[in-house]
């Protein structure tokens, strides 16, 4: 676990590095010069992220938190596991969108919650269930949940700004300065930014599987849970999908990618169950996961990790 920490603050330092550059590019081109101006800027942006974050997908995603009195196997299963990862019971939440997933949110550890869709209570078993929700505990366990609010603001912001600058900034200049370089330049860093928060969110997707193993959830429950949830998002209607589009990084599987992930993890089933059981994840762990130059390319450029590398690495585990 302290390599994914490393390797997440470590892009932390770099985004923010990135940002701070822009910050400096448009104070230049506004005149500005003062080293503390910047910094209280981009400390600002990321301070408005951390305050607004947790609302915005609260909001977004239509969390309804339960009382004490509902759903008690479902808040016994969220207790037991955060005593097993010794860290405070988050708040638990039902989320009113028809994609069936879960997901993990907060500022902190005692400001952590846990929201499960009403579809997904319906879609896996109990066994499938608690691996699903250990995975997300770890996300709150590894307190990458905050650390990837944080980043995923910096690709927005550069992309405003370099629209702002390449379509509107010339016509108000007339003394023809430099903002097509300034969006330009901006562009530029949108996407590099966007490709490390990519990265980074797919890192933590797999110390949350590893995570949820140690929690005492098999493998095989938590494979079986991902293929579900593929076979729950295909039959999602796609205005669904569109509505929580940004914020997929949040969620447990990538719901756009279902179809593709059930394509790929039909050839792990073999008895054609729905499931994917031990034997299957034994046959697989003696096999090499290869990938084209198209599923590598459509890896780099999403949220959670190929589904068939991820499965890979689960086979190798052993129940915690």
């Amino acid at each position: 676990m302290f390599f994914l920490k490393l390797r997440m603050w470590l892009l932390l330092t770099l985004l923010f590095g990135i940002i701070y550059a822009v910050i400096v590019m448009l104070g230049t081109y506004l005149g500005l010069a003062n080293f503390y101006f910047y910094l209280l800027i981009s400390l600002g942006m990321m301070l408005l992220q951390y305050m607004l974050g947790p609302k915005l997908v609260e909001w977004t995603m239509r969390v309804k938190y339960i009382g004490q009195n509902e759903y008690p196997e479902l808040q016994s299963m969220v207790r037991e596991l955060a005593m097993r990862a010794n860290i405070p019971a988050p708040r638990i939440g039902i989320a009113e969108i028809e994609i069936p997933n879960a997901f993990a949110f907060g500022r902190s550890l005692r400001d952590g919650r846990v929201c499960v869709t009403a579809g997904i209570l319906r879609l896996l078993d109990e066994k499938e269930l608690r691996a699903v929700l250990g995975h997300e505990l770890s996300h709150l366990k590894n307190r990458d949940v905050l650390t990837i609010t944080l980043l995923s603001v910096i690709p927005m912001l550069l992309y405003r700004l370099s629209w702002q600058f390449l379509f509107y900034g010339r016509r108000r200049d007339e003394k023809g300065s430099n903002t097509v370089l300034i969006g330009m330049a901006a562009l530029l860093f949108y996407f590099i930014t966007n490709l490390l928060v990519l990265y980074a969110s797919r890192i933590r997707e797999y110390f949350a599987d590893r995570g949820s193993i140690l929690l005492g959830n098999s493998p095989s429950s938590l494979a079986s849970s991902l293929y579900k949830l593929a076979y729950g998002a295909a039959r999602t209607d796609k205005e669904a999908l569109k509505e929580v589009e940004g914020l997929k990084a949040f969620f447990v599987n990538d719901p756009s990618q279902a179809l593709k992930e059930i394509r790929e993890l039909k050839q792990l089933d073999l008895d054609k169950s729905g499931t994917l059981d031990s034997r299957e994840l034994e046959m697989l762990r003696a096999k090499k996961v290869h990938l084209g130059f198209g599923d590598r390319l459509l890896e780099a450029l999403s949220t959670h990790p190929n589904m068939l590398k991820r499965i890979k690495r689960l086979s190798e585990y052993r129940t915690g």
